[in-house]
């Protein structure tokens, strides 16, 4: 299905484009409706050279290591690009994408995009910082894996999910859409009782509703907990 100009609008790096610049790609544009549970991308399948868009809805990001544990990397909102390799690198999935609710995938065709940039080179620089974000997630992923505490990387998972969804933590009663105790437990690399236990140790702070909906009590508290600076 051919998206139409207010979905390409929904991409974020599309932004400042001007309505006839979205309009020279939406010839190349197409939609894809996934159900929640669907798969967009396996890893280690090939991918069309084209760039993935997310315009409606949430994705899950998965890696498998070879014993067959999976750690989700992060969640995908609307307006979130998606699948590098597939313009940039060897077109193979490095991750499997997959939808939490009912979303909605737009492709724009290689080619397409490339012209776009060649005219407004900011689509680029746009393209790159996002991509620098998403490296510097890894870096911090990988990190807190290997040298702290459990409880920290909960901390700041709560903290950069709230900043992704210009969410206020110094606003009292903030409420923060994360996911279930399973999920939140392969994004930070522990079991789900271990993640059911530090939500009691965090009570005063955070509270856990079900359906991963999450309230701040006392932001400042988390900010120093992210940190590794409160006295757990």
């Amino acid at each position: 299905m051919k998206a139409t100009i207010e979905q390409l609008t929904r991409v974020s790096i599309f932004a400042n484009l001007l309505p006839e610049q979205i309009a020279q790609l939406q010839p190349d544009a197409t939609m894809q409706q996934y159900q929640a549970g669907e798969t967009i991308t396996q890893e280690g399948d090939p991918l069309p050279a084209a760039l993935y868009a997310l315009v409606d809805g949430r994705l899950r990001v998965v890696k498998t290591a070879t014993t067959g544990k999976e750690t989700i990397l992060r969640t995908l909102n609307t307006g979130d690009i998606f699948a590098a390799p597939a313009l940039f690198g060897n077109q193979i999935a490095p991750a499997t994408v997959i939808a939490e609710d009912s979303v909605q995938v737009l492709t724009v065709k290689r080619e397409a995009l490339l012209k776009a940039i060649q005219a407004n080179p900011e689509i680029a620089l746009q393209m790159m910082a996002v991509f620098n974000q998403r490296l510097q997630q890894l870096h911090d992923i990988v990190h807190g894996l290997v040298s702290e505490r459990a409880i920290v990387r909960l901390a700041r998972l709560i903290q950069t999910t709230a900043i992704e969804q210009h969410i206020d933590l110094d606003r009292p009663g903030a409420d923060v859409e994360l996911q279930s105790h399973y999920h939140i437990a392969r994004r930070i690399g522990i079991t789900y009782e271990e993640c059911v236990r530090l939500f009691k140790q965090l009570q005063g702070v955070v509270s856990y509703r079900r359906g991963g909906k999450i309230t701040v009590i006392d932001g400042a508290a988390l900010n120093q907990m992210a940190h590794g600076s409160a006295d757990l």
